[in-house]
C-alpha cells in the first residue's frame, strides 16, 4: 500500500499529459504512429510537471523580485511574463520544430518523385 501512495503522483500527471496530449497524431503508418504517440506521452510526463514547478517559483519569486527591487513593477512584470509564457505541453509540431528538418523522416512512398524544398 506504501507504494500506492508514491506512484498516486504520477498517475495523475500521466492521466493528464494523456489527457492533454494532442488526439490527431499525423504519421504515415501505425508504428510511427505509436513511435510519436509515446514520444509525446513520455515527453510530456516530464516536461508538464517541470513547467508547473518553473512557473510556481517563476510567480513566487516575482513577488519577492517587487519588495527586494523597491516596488519595481516592471521588473516583476518581466519576470512573470517570462514565466507564464507557453508551451505548456509538447505537441508533434513543437517536437518537430526542435528537431528542425530531417530529410529522412519525410520519405514518401516508393518511386515518388520528392522536389527538394524551396529556400526560406
Amino acid at each position: 500500500m506504501r507504494h500506492s501512495k508514491k506512484l498516486a503522483p504520477l498517475i495523475v500527471a500521466v492521466v493528464v499529459t494523456v489527457i492533454l496530449s494532442p488526439v490527431s497524431l499525423k504519421a504515415a503508418d501505425p508504428i510511427e504512429t505509436a513511435g510519436v504517440g509515446v514520444g509525446l506521452t513520455a515527453g510530456n510526463a516530464i516536461f508538464v510537471p517541470m513547467k508547473a514547478i518553473s512557473v510556481g517559483l517563476g510567480l513566487i519569486f516575482g513577488g519577492l523580485s517587487f519588495v527586494l527591487s523597491g516596488g519595481n513593477a516592471d521588473l516583476t512584470k518581466q519576470i512573470w511574463s517570462d514565466v507564464t509564457e507557453g508551451p505548456y505541453v509538447i505537441t508533434p509540431e513543437l517536437a518537430r520544430m526542435a528537431v528542425g528538418e530531417r530529410p529522412e523522416l519525410e520519405k514518401k512512398a516508393v518511386g515518388a518523385v520528392r522536389e527538394p524544398p524551396l529556400p526560406q
